[in-house]
């Protein structure tokens, strides 16, 4: 499940990344954030035997959120011949400064951060895609908010700059923008990512590990509308079982 890679113009994106919220103890953990600061954060070798593990597993591609012990962690993954496909999100407020860190990291698509996109200025999104598309980058959004913000992006004058969109997607409906996520939201949510005709990236599918990935994949499953998955992982054990998993499905 989730093998190969997608071509978009000239790249190649691997169908399966590994996230790296867990590497920089990313809030909606909850009381593992502080735990993940202390293991990963605080120490970026252990992010680097994460890299290399998941590398080991047949995961080449890594969606990096930029902060400097997973910058770190990756430099040294390259320098020690760990080729990771990068996938870099470009944060709020230092958009320019980490789309030229990715260009040097050499990146093969770059996503504006979901704090970026749900703004909705159309005119300061339109200028930072263009400037990745000057990279001849694979360019991209991030949302929260899919449901309420899905429609303003179809109508919106960036349409057609960005080839990837990232949305939260779980069987729970957790960090989604949805009150219930049953049959009826789910369809909705089925319709409404398919209509924006872009390749699609799950994230989040584990639900900030509330879900055990065996019942999050099932889930996934269903969701023929996502052609990517970006999974946050925390520990050498937790690729092994996560990743030797998801392609047994």
């Amino acid at each position: 499940m989730f093998e190969g890679k997608i071509k978009i113009s000239q790249s190649e994106i691997p169908r399966t990344l590994l996230g790296t919220s867990p590497f920089i103890a990313a809030a909606q953990f909850g009381h593992r954030a502080r735990l993940y600061q202390l293991d990963l954060y605080n120490n970026p070798e252990n992010i680097l035997k994460i890299i290399k593990k998941s590398y080991e597993l047949g995961i080449t591609g890594i969606q990096v959120i930029p902060y400097p012990p997973v910058v770190e962690a990756l430099i040294w993954a390259q320098e020690a011949g760990y080729d990771m496909n990068v996938m870099g999100t470009v944060r709020p407020g230092k958009e320019n400064e980490d789309i030229e860190l990715f260009s040097d990291l050499k990146a093969s698509s770059m996503l504006l951060h979901a704090d970026i996109t749900d703004d909705k200025d159309w005119n300061f999104i339109e200028e930072k895609l263009q400037l990745i598309k000057d990279e001849k980058i694979v360019s991209g959004l991030v949302t929260h908010m899919p449901f309420q913000n899905t429609d303003s992006l179809l109508k919106s004058p960036v349409l057609d700059l960005f080839e990837l969109y990232m949305v939260p997607v779980n069987k729970l409906g957790y960090l989604m923008d949805c009150d219930t996520y049953g049959i009826e939201e789910r369809t909705n949510f089925n319709n409404i990512i398919k209509s924006i005709n872009k390749i699609v990236i799950a994230k989040k599918i584990l639900a900030a590990g509330i879900l055990k990935p065996e019942e999050a994949f099932d889930y996934l499953k269903t969701a023929d509308f996502v052609d990517i998955v970006a999974i946050g992982i925390a520990s050498e054990k937790e690729a092994q079982e996560t990743f030797n998993l998801l392609a047994s499905k």
